[in-house]
């Protein structure tokens, strides 16, 4: 890897999980990773990851950034507006049943978010990174930061201490949806954290740590007290174009 190859580091963050017919998620990952990423890119937005989710074998979750939002209404309406998705849109679709669930995130802090280089994106047909993903969600009431601040100042240095790095810690971009062609779950106040790991028995590892540290006594506690559902993590398999892996 070159230092000279740019870093993306994108301020808008849309996390999106598709609900799909049985038995087509490869049918549409294959048709993802061939058609949708660098033409998506070419409008000005990163294909950051795409994922098999491992708890739902028709559920595919991927991430896509945006240097903001004037940027994230131009990319998508050049993008669905474009000859690329008039093409290929209706077989995409054609394996959803439900494309809706997505998330309107931002970093939580400076340095907090996704940094990758779509240069060194692996070629279309690479086989899959033999890596597991985790993504934990938490749910706090709308417009409380308590519960935010909670992740950021008391857990999140307990994940540092006891395992590898979070890959990016997110949170609800709260701005309006101006492509209003694609809706975003409204009235939402998460916190979001992506950490890799070479295996599943790794990450389980990293959390009974992370449980049996002393701060945690304290801090998971709290945290519970203020969000308003338990946690949700999603255990994710990268595909083999997924720049986060």
């Amino acid at each position: 890897m070159s230092p000279t190859d740019p870093v993306c580091r994108p301020a808008v963050i849309e996390l999106r999980q598709y609900t799909l017919r049985p038995g087509r998620r490869d049918e549409l990952i294959e048709l993802f990773d061939r058609e949708f990423v660098e033409t998506q890119e070419e409008t000005g937005m990163v294909v950051l990851a795409q994922f098999r989710d491992l708890d739902d074998p028709n559920r595919f979750v991927w991430l896509r950034g945006f240097g903001d939002m004037a940027a994230r209404h131009r990319a998508l309406t050049a993008f669905y507006g474009g000859p690329v998705w008039a093409e290929h849109g209706p077989q995409a679709n054609a394996t959803m049943v439900d494309s809706d669930d997505v998330l309107l995130l931002r970093p939580l802090s400076a340095g907090s978010g996704f940094a990758v280089r779509p240069s060194q994106r692996p070629r279309t047909g690479a086989p899959a990174p033999d890596r597991f993903v985790s993504a934990t969600v938490w749910s706090f009431p709308p417009g409380r930061s308590e519960g935010i601040a909670l992740i950021q100042d008391g857990l999140l240095p307990v994940l540092h201490m006891t395992g590898p790095a979070p890959l990016a810690v997110l949170t609800t971009e709260t701005a309006h949806n101006t492509f209003t062609r694609l809706p975003v779950r409204t009235g939402e106040n998460v916190a979001a954290v992506f950490t890799s790991y070479p295996d599943e028995r790794a990450c389980r590892r990293h959390l009974a740590e992370v449980r049996a540290h002393p701060l945690s006594r304290e801090i998971l506690p709290d945290i519970g007290r203020e969000q308003t559902a338990a946690p949700r993590t999603l255990r994710l398999a990268p595909t083999g174009r997924s720049l986060i892996s």
